[in-house]
């Protein structure tokens, strides 16, 4: 036996890679989950009790007025949907209706968005003086309920004179107290300082730093908060009601016109709510994709 044979360690038989094929395995972070079966089920439910509201309005506005008040109520649709429907489209003059009510949805969309999101902005990241207080006293406007405004409102709009005009129901919400507050807790976390540092380095203005660096990471949140502002102002009664006659109505105020009478015909009054809720869904069809991918990529930069 040599020296060298004397001096080396023990030469192991065991293969040289075990070590690396006894760690466990981590599962790929990329890889999918799958859903089980009890998952549909629960979803297929849940489905199924969100759809029941919009599908029993259907088959109301198919019916006649004397089929609906039979007991057992039908489950199923009937022949009479287009004339149930051109009757509360003449009835309740839902074509001014419908006109009023886009032009006013829009503008309350777009006027929120955009001043909710420069105030988000400004108390998100810029220093001023009593900008905490300014805050709380923004968020407290919420706890106030928004019958105590009604008369006050009204008597404001009279002054102007501005009785029976659209733009009575589009100034007072211009910009919201939740959309401000939605913005900025958006803001804090989806927009660095670094970014607005390095572009005012860069010798940018402020309206470039809004157009430039704010909007474009606002803009999952900004999707967000239209689809919510809009279907508020679709869906608003009470102040339209109030501000607005059957002259010049929105579509909630017209649908109101058609329950009048010494028995309210339920089919149509059906197919008038029917008429006013396809352009949400239309809207929601159209841009459904590109919302809830706003808020998924919202969520995975926060």
């Amino acid at each position: 036996m040599t020296a060298t044979e004397l001096t080396s360690p023990p030469q192991s038989t065991e293969p040289a890679d075990k070590g690396r094929r006894a760690r466990p395995r981590v599962m790929g972070a990329g890889k999918q989950l799958h859903a089980g079966p009890l998952t549909y089920v629960v979803l297929s439910l849940f489905a199924l009790v969100s759809l029941a509201p919009l599908v029993w309005t259907a088959i109301a506005a198919s019916r006649t007025n004397q089929r609906l008040a039979e007991t057992p109520p039908p489950l199923w649709f009937g022949g009479n949907l287009f004339k149930n429907m051109e009757r509360a489209w003449e009835e309740g003059g839902l074509g001014t209706a419908m006109f009023n009510t886009i032009f006013v949805a829009s503008m309350i969309t777009i006027s929120t968005v955009l001043f909710s999101t420069l105030a988000g902005f400004a108390f998100a990241k810029l220093r001023f003086r009593f900008s905490g207080v300014l805050l709380l006293l923004t968020i407290g406007t919420m706890m106030i309920p928004p019958q105590l405004a009604v008369v006050p409102l009204y008597l404001w709009m009279a002054d102007l004179g501005w009785s029976n005009q659209l733009q009575t129901v589009i100034l007072p919400t211009l910009c919201t107290a939740f959309g401000t507050f939605f913005m900025r807790q958006y803001l804090l976390q989806a927009l660095p300082s670094e970014l607005i540092e390095a572009a005012r380095v860069d010798g940018a203005s402020s309206l470039r730093v809004v157009w430039h660096v704010v909007f474009p990471a606002a803009r999952p949140a900004m999707a967000v908060l239209g689809l919510l502002t809009f279907v508020f102002a679709w869906n608003d009664f009470l102040w339209p009601i109030i501000a607005l006659n059957q002259e010049n109505p929105t579509v909630q105020v017209a649908l109101n016109s058609l329950g009048t009478g010494y028995v309210p015909d339920q089919a149509v009054i059906m197919a008038g709510a029917l008429l006013g809720t396809l352009p949400l869904l239309i809207a929601f069809l159209l841009f459904g994709k590109q919302i809830v991918g706003g808020i998924m990529q919202g969520a995975v930069k926060g």
